[in-house]
């Protein structure tokens, strides 16, 4: 399996508001939830500065969702986004369990299902982000990080 590896400038944060203002913190849910969309897009673009088509983001079936589904030359690739703000609880890619493994083999079958062309490789990669700053994160892509069976 190998890795790429890169640092990127994530989008900023939404600005905070103006003098007077109270500013509520968040819930972590909601925090969660922003950090993975900014950890979304970051993928989508470091997957499109390398010349990967992004053929649908958070494409949901009866089985699940697959973060992106994209195409690197003939290849159609599942990729699973995982996006931290700290290694405290490990690296994100570790996250990427069996149980998760399974279900991205069952939610590209059912995605393959649809397609006309279905004679076409397909890899299963994972783009593994660790928020370093607002503004800027590490990426890792695991590419064909796992394989179905």
């Amino acid at each position: 399996m190998a890795a790429q590896q890169a640092a990127l400038q994530i989008d900023a944060p939404v600005a905070a508001p103006g003098p007077g203002v109270a500013k509520r913190p968040k819930k972590r849910g909601v925090r969660n939830k922003e950090l993975g969309k900014r950890g979304e897009d970051a993928a989508v673009r470091f997957l499109y500065k390398r010349g990967y088509e992004i053929v649908e983001r958070n494409w949901s079936c009866a089985v699940g969702e697959a973060d992106i589904i994209a195409r690197d030359g003939r290849a159609i690739v599942f990729v699973e986004v995982k996006t931290r703000s700290s290694l405290e609880r490990g690296f994100p890619s570790e996250a990427v369990d069996q149980d998760k493994r399974s279900r991205y083999e069952r939610i590209a079958l059912a995605y393959l299902a649809q397609c006309d062309d279905t004679d076409v490789p397909v890899r299963f990669d994972v783009v593994a982000i660790v928020a370093i700053a607002p503004d800027r994160a590490l990426i890792r892509h695991h590419i064909n990080a796992f394989s179905g069976a």
